[in-house]
């Protein structure tokens, strides 16, 4: 069972890296922001835009959507393996009087109001800062352009990085952002359909996986 576990983790978070690219030539920065030099296309389909959004938006939207994406891709993941780890260490985990059961849909309808309120806090605080970190102030901002990117700003860039893992070298983190973006992508994916398949039958995906 937890070598099940770890495998469907690695799996995971392991396959959309394998399909990153090992370097590129096109290089995106804060003064050059387009549909040609942004990370996450892959060969053979390059940029994929089916609809046309990204063709049809200027620089200052482009890295709004861009933005948006990465936000999304990120908390995906942490949904992702929130749901597994969640699952789990149901019965067992030292949260909550271990008292957390059933699918991971239903663990936070069953957690105390008191943290209801430390997740807002961090939300809030979170979602600030980054705010602050990549936005224009909306006194400096035309009316014409909401929610507008400062020209400094780098999609996804907070400058949050503990561990070092930001690399110095322009290819590479050119690779390393496109990794991001499709292991995001995945997360995205995977989390809907968590989310689908505890709806329709009421079971944890680890039931699934052990099944």
């Amino acid at each position: 069972s937890t070598m099940k576990f770890a495998a469907a983790l690695l799996a995971l978070f392991g396959s959309a890296a394998a399909f990153a690219p090992a370097s590129s030539t096109k290089k995106s920065t804060s003064l050059n922001f387009s549909v040609d030099t942004i990370p996450g296309a892959l060969p053979p389909v390059g940029l994929f835009d089916p609809l046309g959004f990204a063709e049809k938006a200027d620089e200052a939207t482009l890295k709004r959507y861009r933005e948006a994406e990465l936000t999304h891709g990120r908390v995906a993941m942490l949904a992702v393996v929130g749901f597994l780890v969640g699952e789990k260490v149901e019965g067992s985990s030292f949260l909550f009087d271990a008292q957390i059961s059933g699918p991971a849909i239903t663990h936070l309808a069953q957690v105390p109001p008191v943290f209801w309120a430390l997740l807002t806090i961090a939300i809030g605080a979170a979602e600030q800062k980054r705010a602050t970190i990549g936005w224009v102030e909306p006194e400096n901002v035309p009316v014409a352009k909401p929610g507008l990117l400062r020209d400094t700003y780098i999609p996804g860039d907070l400058g949050f990085d503990p561990l070092g893992l930001k690399p110095s070298d322009a290819d590479e983190l050119f690779a390393l952002q496109t990794k991001e973006l499709q292991n995001g992508r995945l997360a995205m994916l995977a989390a809907a359909g968590f989310l689908a398949q505890e709806l329709v039958d009421g079971k944890g995906i680890l039931e699934h996986l052990q099944g």
